[in-house]
């Protein structure tokens, strides 16, 4: 093949290396941030050159061929080097610049990150930040993202962890709902009160309780169970029982007194983790925009997250 026309290859190549780690050519278009059929043709075009057939195409994704996966195990690598040696050329401006790329799950973007970006983004006009907001763990290299903020109690091995700041769950309700039922006194007493919880995989639900070195776990239930620590929030707030939440989903209507702490001398055990951390997958070079992004998080949560309402003045 003429050296002139394998040049012209480049970007086709790079296209069907994304196409292979988005899995479909909706996701790629989206990635690449061209339109679905630009994708198709680029790889149509390079199947015709190459005069075989490089992707198997069905209704909801796509599946490489061998001759397809070979192309992608030999240029993915070079791709990546190309792509973190020119984020360290434009690093050397000394000013965090270009796109980054972030997932978090929805309740802590929407009620703590998000509030925390404005700060961010004034200091650093030329950063632009794009929030892909799910309670799903993605795959950070699969779907081209450059970080994730996870509350989790382990880290992967092959990526990187910087600790934000301690979290913690927390057993709430409405002051009108434990007037109405009364206040549990103990973890057992939980069997005959209303209990908004997480959904679990076709188990009966428990809460773990420890003090000391006593540990309990209840069986619960209730009229509603969410995968959603709004949605839990939301419910205790509508007076439909007592909600385990994480930290930063109660809050607000903790520090406001529109729900109040049940069993604050019981510690939960799960099903939230103990920390919340930014990760990435380990490069050798880390973008100035992400450096700088985890530093003013750290900054902005250090403490974690103050339930108690402010003192007045």
């Amino acid at each position: 093949m003429e050296e002139q026309l394998i040049h012209t290859l480049w970007g086709h190549l790079h296209w069907l290396v994304v196409l292979a780690q988005q899995g479909s050519y909706t996701a790629a278009a989206a990635r690449l941030g061209v339109s679905k059929a630009a994708v198709s043709q680029r790889i149509s075009e390079l199947e015709r050159l190459a005069g075989v057939p490089l992707v198997q195409r069905t209704t909801r994704s796509v599946r490489l061929t061998e001759a397809g996966q070979r192309l992608v195990d030999d240029t993915q690598a070079p791709f990546d080097t190309i792509a973190h040696s020119f984020a360290s050329v434009r690093d050397l401006a000394g000013t965090p610049r270009g796109r980054l790329r972030v997932t978090a799950p929805v309740a802590l973007a929407r009620q703590q990150l998000v509030p925390r970006l404005a700060d961010f983004l004034r200091q650093y006009p030329e950063v632009r930040l794009e929030l892909e907001l799910s309670d799903r763990l993605a795959s950070l290299a699969m779907e081209g993202l450059d970080l994730a903020i996870r509350h989790s109690d382990q880290v992967p091995d092959t990526h990187v962890a910087w600790t934000l700041c301690p979290t913690r769950s927390v057993l709430v309700a409405s002051p009108a709902y434990l007037a109405r039922r009364g206040v549990p006194d103990s973890p057992q007493a939980l069997t005959q009160h209303d209990c908004l919880h997480y959904p679990r995989s076709g188990d009966t639900p428990t809460w773990t309780f420890e003090q000391g070195t006593e540990r309990q776990t209840i069986p619960v239930r209730g009229p509603l169970a969410a995968n959603n620590s709004e949605a839990l929030r939301d419910a205790a707030l509508a007076d439909l029982g007592i909600a385990l939440l994480p930290d930063f989903s109660a809050q607000a209507s903790l520090r406001s007194g529109q729900l109040q702490v049940v069993l604050a001398e019981w510690a939960n055990v799960g099903p939230f983790a103990r920390q919340l951390y930014a990760i990435r997958p380990y490069s050798a070079h880390v973008p100035l925009a992400v450096t700088a992004l985890v530093q003013h998080l750290r900054q902005s949560l250090v403490g974690g997250f103050d339930l108690h309402p402010p003192q007045p003045l």
